[in-house]
């Protein structure tokens, strides 16, 4: 992935700070502390190129609070510890 807009930073240490959920869909809708983003093109790209997911899974349609994923982190330039 290329260099990330501060948009896209923004939204990593949100999830990262568990204040993101998205819904369970091929196009997830994110919501940051209850509200739509601002951007879904981009929140649903950082779903897409694997830096966030489902923090457990759900039906459907269904809401999830979101968690970074390795790739996330690594985006951050978090340390990752093996779970």
């Amino acid at each position: 992935m290329p260099e990330l807009s501060r948009r896209e930073v923004a939204l990593l240490r949100a999830t990262a700070a568990d204040r993101v959920d998205l819904t369970a869909s091929a196009e997830p809708d994110v919501r940051v502390d209850g509200l739509p983003f601002c951007d879904p093109t981009t929140a649903r790209s950082l779903v897409h190129a694997g830096l966030i997911e489902a923090a457990v899974p759900v039906a459907p349609g269904h809401r999830a609070p979101a968690r970074l994923t390795r790739a996330g982190a690594a985006a951050l330039g978090l340390d990752v510890v093996a779970a």
